[in-house]
């Protein structure tokens, strides 16, 4: 494909589904993530903006925080089957109605786009923020045999595998695009590895003669939740049903691996890997055991923002462009990744409101100092917010308490909370400063977090939660 015509390169934006950073480790075979990121820049520290799917998904698209486009938790409505829609009792809702994403100011600029797999922003029946392809799931989640996905406005249930139809429909879209002019734009938005994780839902091989045998010793086990936890969201009962969800958690992410292979080898088989960029990331993160919880932000009740909940991996490839096998430290944000994917591709962003984010493709193109100097980066969820820099993490509860301030430099598994420590005063102080101060300067007062019941169950309706 000649993309002279733009001078653009293609994008490949591969995005997991509750995937935790500490993966890839040395238990789940994933060869092609570190195929991925033997071939380019891999970012140690790069964060959501929320941990739930929706919220991240959202800023991601538009480059807004929760508390500026409204979307807070996992979306409970506007995503709905045939069994209800249109006569029945859901509402389609389209979230960020009004809304531009990145993808629109790529299309304006020349690019073709298409998305599959995964959506999960409100009236997945139609097409929207200028996406061409739109094989989208229903609903956002589900099982992985028998999915209801989106075709020509239709829903239908999928037989087979919803991973490798994911990228089956991805792979068939691209063979459409190889023999056009323009640069291609494609989102391949996996279910994988949410739950479900039990046996039936994924594929024998792995889940029954591999990962049912595996001693899952790369992840905590027997840890109890902090004591401030009033209430778990996924409750393990006992080593059996540890095994049978890891076993799953660990079948979903190979097959997930396997697939993104598929993508990789048809980028080369086609000459068209040096000219595409192709981005791995998560909505959220992912504990398996981690602070003795199963789950991300939502596991627990009050709402957590551990390390495992906010921090994803972040791997960016193109080769002779980007570095290859290359590791970044800096702190940078989803909110960031908007403007960064523009400005590498030479498109001044012009999305809407006051954006937080800052480019940081200066890191991209091999600068070893990012000319912003990203140090600190925010997250929220309703009323729990977080900032954090390269040693401290402070987070303030605005309803349920209590607040946490962690040395991270000497407490990276954040096990001692120093909020109320005298002697750390003057630092709890500045951090919570710094946090209402970042908030205060970006926040849309009409869809401010802080003042929402928000509890982790899902939003219903975009303006408000009374229903």
């Amino acid at each position: 494909m000649e993309n002279s015509i733009y001078n653009r390169p293609n994008i490949i934006f591969i995005l997991a589904d509750d995937l935790g950073a500490w993966i890839p480790n040395d238990e789940i075979r994933t060869p092609n993530l570190r195929r991925l990121a033997a071939s380019g820049l891999t970012f140690n520290n790069f964060f959501c903006v929320s941990p739930v799917c929706s919220p991240a998904r959202a800023t991601l698209l538009t480059g807004q925080i929760p508390s500026q486009h409204g979307i807070h938790d996992w979306l409970a409505a506007g995503d709905t089957t045939a069994k209800y829609e249109p006569s029945g009792n859901g509402e389609l809702i389209e979230y960020l109605q009004g809304q531009p994403g990145y993808t629109d100011s790529l299309s304006r600029h020349g690019y073709v786009c298409g998305i599959s797999g995964k959506w999960h922003l409100g009236d997945s029946h139609h097409p929207q923020k200028s996406f061409q392809l739109w094989k989208v799931h229903a609903l956002g989640g589900g099982p992985y045999y028998n999915a209801p996905l989106i075709r020509n406005g239709e829903v239908y249930e999928e037989p087979g595998y919803v991973t490798d139809v994911i990228t089956d429909n991805a792979l068939q879209w691209l063979e459409e695009q190889k023999t056009t002019p323009s640069p291609f734009y494609l989102s391949v938005h996996f279910t994988a590895p949410h739950s479900p994780w039990t046996r039936e839902h994924h594929p024998l091989e792995l889940y029954e003669f591999y990962y049912r045998h595996c001693p899952f010793t790369s992840v905590p086990d027997g840890l109890a939740p902090p004591t401030w936890v009033q209430r778990l969201n996924i409750p393990v009962e006992n080593a059996q049903m540890r095994r049978d969800y890891l076993s799953g958690y660990y079948a979903a992410t190979e097959a997930m691996d396997a697939n993104i292979g598929k993508l990789l080898d048809w980028l080369e088989a086609n000459h068209l890997r040096d000219n595409t960029m192709v981005i791995f990331t998560s909505d959220n993160g992912m504990n398996m055991g981690h602070h003795g919880v199963f789950g991300k932000g939502n596991a627990t009740f009050p709402l957590n923002l551990f390390e495992e909940s906010v921090k994803v991996p972040f791997i960016v490839s193109h080769p002779g462009h980007i570095l290859e096998n290359r590791i970044n430290n800096n702190l940078v944000s989803q909110y960031d990744f908007p403007p960064t994917l523009l400005d590498y591709v030479g498109i001044n962003c012009q999305l809407t409101q006051e954006l937080p984010g800052k480019s940081f493709a200066s890191l991209l193109r091999g600068m070893l100092q990012d000319t912003h100097d990203h140090v600190v980066v925010f997250n929220e969820y309703g009323p729990v917010r977080m900032v954090r820099t390269p040693d401290w993490k402070y987070i303030h509860r605005f309803s349920q308490g209590p607040n946490e301030l962690y040395h991270l430099k000497e407490d990276p598994g954040e096990q001692t909370n120093l909020a109320g420590n005298i002697s750390l005063s003057g630092k709890e102080k500045e951090m919570r400063q710094r946090l209402r101060d970042w908030f205060f300067h970006y926040v849309n007062p009409l869809q401010d977090g802080a003042n929402k019941p928000i509890t982790g169950s899902g939003q219903l309706n975009f303006s408000n939660y009374n229903k």
